[in-house]
């Protein structure tokens, strides 16, 4: 078989983490080529338009999805998201999500939802995907990092001119 001229993607997954097990996850997912379209910051003021606000409807019905799943914190910015997600174990609870698993389905909707968007409301149209390929995770560890984490989604947007840079 012929070498690819593409060098291998690397994961960005923790080799051999089961990101299934109980505990607090940092994700962030940035939109492709990193266009502003889920509205703006006036100030240190989010807007959001309608396709931010479809985005947060969609973070905030994952409890309902996932029952072994919490959210935390979150920001839907211009051109990216944050957030805090939980899993918990609970005994009733029989099957258990993965953050793989979750994220694949969060990024489905909102693609699949903005993509009527845009037929059906004239939201602004992507070229080729909606979210760039993978997201980024950090498994949240203790205390000290949870409150770390919040306070930097918490004034995410009063940052938004430094992100621009």
């Amino acid at each position: 078989m012929p070498e690819s001229p593409l060098p291998m993607r690397k994961s960005p997954r923790l080799q051999g983490y089961d990101y299934s097990q109980e505990g607090a996850y940092f994700v962030t997912v940035c939109v492709e080529h990193r266009l502003q379209l889920f509205g703006s910051i006036q100030g240190t003021t989010l807007i959001l338009n309608a396709a931010g606000e479809m985005i947060a409807s969609w973070w905030e019905r994952l409890p309902s999805k996932y029952p072994d799943v919490e959210i935390d914190h979150w920001v839907v910015m211009p051109n990216h998201f944050h957030a805090i997600v939980c899993f918990s174990r609970d005994a009733k609870i029989t099957t258990h999500t993965s953050l793989p698993d979750l994220m694949k389905w969060f990024k489905t909707m909102t693609t699949n939802t903005y993509i009527r968007g845009v037929h059906a409301e004239q939201w602004e149209p992507f070229p080729g995907s909606l979210w760039q390929r993978s997201y980024y995770d950090h498994i949240i560890r203790n205390d000290p990092d949870l409150r770390r984490i919040r306070e930097y989604i918490e004034h995410n947007p009063a940052r938004w001119h430094e992100d621009m840079l």
